[in-house]
């Protein structure tokens, strides 16, 4: 029953892997003054070549010379994948194509125009694009509507919403980056190997060169109150720093550091170096943390009235996500702490596998290589 669950617990980390990068996004920018729509959709490149095949030369980059000749075809498949409606369908046409950097690599911007057939009431939009293919993709929307800035996000159970002309539902705002931040830390799989590295050692001590199980729960729950909520008050801060566009840093690094933490988590359980303070340590690593989620609100370039509320909503979510996650790790471990299963599975197990595949992450995030994602 031992070697099922821990083979499980491997095939479940293995999959998960691929969850570690950045999840899918595409940034789409909008104005609609009257019946006259303008805007901007930025699709990054990798999204692109997953649904309509770029790389024409199979050497792993899409040279401008590629996207040139599939312009017509990108134009056709994202409009496909976006419908405006005021006072009926508003057509809508590709005018320019560029490309930008982001974060996380090279996207496909597009230029958008069109014309709605009414210039009063409200907007309808209904967004698809990848959602067929990769549920986890969102779309990140700012729309100006007749002088009034709202922010959304896309995804399959949202691909449809209705904004009203002249009023903003903040709470609705609120509500839906509250829900984006849950989904952001349970995707976040290296995010959610870190945290889970500090808290195995939680709910034992060791005496006399011994690993024992601790006598109360409450004495574990203490501990872990302190890391979470380092890690809370860490990541909160460069989240804020980083979205509210104070201090910015390049995403490989980012990334790669937050790849560095989770080794470093891990590796503290085979050879404990941090054990009275492991606080400090989820403080720290925090800080890097925090610009790894600040991405999709940073990317999205909201107004700074908009950002704040969505900043606010995005941080709760992630935090809410984090106890979630946490309420249903502790009792487990502890109920788990004084059997073998517990000290060589999970503990030191976990920690081994952890080690690996998080050697793995930074390997690819360094030298920019994919060697196990998809």
């Amino acid at each position: 029953m031992m070697q099922r669950l821990f083979l499980l617990a491997t095939f479940v980390l293995c999959c998960g892997q691929v969850l570690a990068h950045k999840a899918s996004d595409s940034y789409l920018v909008l104005e609609v003054k009257g019946a006259e729509v303008s805007g901007q959709w930025d699709i990054a490149l990798r999204d692109l070549d997953f649904a309509l095949g770029l790389d024409a030369d199979g050497n792993g980059d899409i040279n401008w010379g590629e996207l040139r000749t599939r312009h017509a075809d990108i134009a056709a498949w994202a409009l496909s994948a976006l419908t405006l409606e005021r006072g009926g369908v508003c057509p809508l046409k590709v005018l320019q194509h560029q490309v930008d950097e982001h974060t996380d690599g090279a996207y496909a911007v597009l230029s958008l125009s069109g014309t709605c057939p009414s210039s009063v009431g409200d907007l309808g939009l209904n967004y698809r694009l990848l959602f067929d293919q990769d549920a986890l993709h969102r779309g990140l929307l700012r729309l100006s509507l007749d002088g009034l800035t709202q922010s959304a996000v896309m995804a399959p159970d949202t691909a449809r919403q209705n904004f009203k002309a002249g009023e903003a539902s903040r709470w609705a705002q609120f509500g839906q980056f509250f829900v984006q931040g849950v989904w952001h830390i349970w995707i976040g799989f290296d995010h959610i190997l870190f945290l889970l590295s500090l808290l195995l050692p939680v709910v034992v001590v060791r005496q006399r060169q011994r690993l024992q199980g601790v006598q109360r729960f409450g004495q574990a729950l203490r501990e872990v109150l302190w890391v979470v909520t380092s890690f809370t008050a860490a990541h909160s801060i460069t989240l804020s720093l980083a979205a509210l566009g104070y201090v910015t840093l390049p995403s490989r690094f980012v990334e790669s550091v937050i790849a560095i933490s989770v080794v470093a988590a891990a590796l503290n359980n085979l050879v404990p170096v941090v054990s009275q303070r492991r606080w400090l340590v989820a403080f720290g690593f925090g800080l890097i943390h925090g610009f790894g989620f600040a991405s999709v609100l940073a990317e999205l370039g909201l107004p700074k009235e908009a950002l704040v509320l969505s900043l606010v909503g995005f941080n709760l979510g992630v935090e809410a996500g984090q106890l979630a996650i946490v309420a249903v790790f502790l009792p487990l471990i502890f109920v788990l702490r004084n059997t073998v299963f517990y000290r060589r599975g999970l503990l030191v197990g976990g920690s081994l596998l952890t080690v690996a595949i998080a050697l793995v992450w930074l390997v690819e995030r360094v030298f920019d290589l994919k060697l196990i994602s998809p």
